[in-house]
C-alpha cells in the first residue's frame, strides 16, 4: 500500500483541468482493484482483469521493481523475447548516464 500511496500522490498532482490528465486519470484508474489473498495465500483475480490483460492459462509474476505485473505467460514471453528490441542499446539509453558511484 505504501508503493501505491506514492504512485497515487504523484497522479493527484496532476492538473485536472487539462483534458490529457483527466484522460490519463480515467485510463489509469479503470481497472483498479483490491484483492486479498485466500487462507492459502491465493489471489483471486477477477473476471473483467482476466479478459483484459488477455490471461489465457499460465501465468508469469514478474518482479518489476517496486511491483509485481502479473502476466498472461505467452503474452510475457513474446514481450520479453520480441526481436525488434536490442536490449543492450536499450540498457544504454535507460541507464547508460546514470552515475552509480553517486549515494543517495
Amino acid at each position: 500500500m505504501c508503493e501505491w500511496n506514492s504512485e497515487i500522490a504523484g497522479v493527484n498532482k496532476l492538473n485536472r483541468f487539462v483534458k490529457k490528465n483527466n484522460d490519463f486519470i480515467r485510463m489509469f484508474m479503470a481497472g483498479v482493484k483490491m484483492l486479498d489473498m485466500d487462507a492459502s495465500g491465493r489471489l483471486q483475480i477477477s473476471k473483467d482483469l482476466i479478459n483484459f490483460s488477455g490471461i489465457k492459462k499460465e501465468v508469469v509474476l514478474s518482479s518489476s521493481v517496486n511491483r509485481i505485473e502479473i502476466w498472461d505467460k505467452v503474452a510475457y514471453e513474446n514481450v520479453i523475447n520480441n526481436p525488434d528490441v536490442d536490449f543492450a542499446n536499450l540498457a544504454e539509453e535507460v541507464m547508460g548516464s546514470i552515475d552509480f558511484s553517486e549515494s543517495e
